[in-house]
């Protein structure tokens, strides 16, 4: 039963576990702030589409 008093590699698995979770947090972060930029950008696309129109 020694291998319960084994923490060899505990420090590791720990960190990895850190970066696996900071990645998925930063993942969903970029694909939130992709489809806000994306949206904006449509936005204003068609806002100017529409202002160009009416100058006409």
């Amino acid at each position: 039963m020694s291998f319960i008093k084994d923490e060899n590699g505990q420090g590791m698995l720990e960190y990895v576990l850190i970066i696996a979770i900071v990645a998925v947090i930063a993942i969903v972060a970029l694909v939130v702030i992709k489809n806000v930029a994306k949206n904006k950008t449509n936005d204003m696309s068609s806002k100017m589409e529409d202002t160009r129109l009416n100058a006409d």
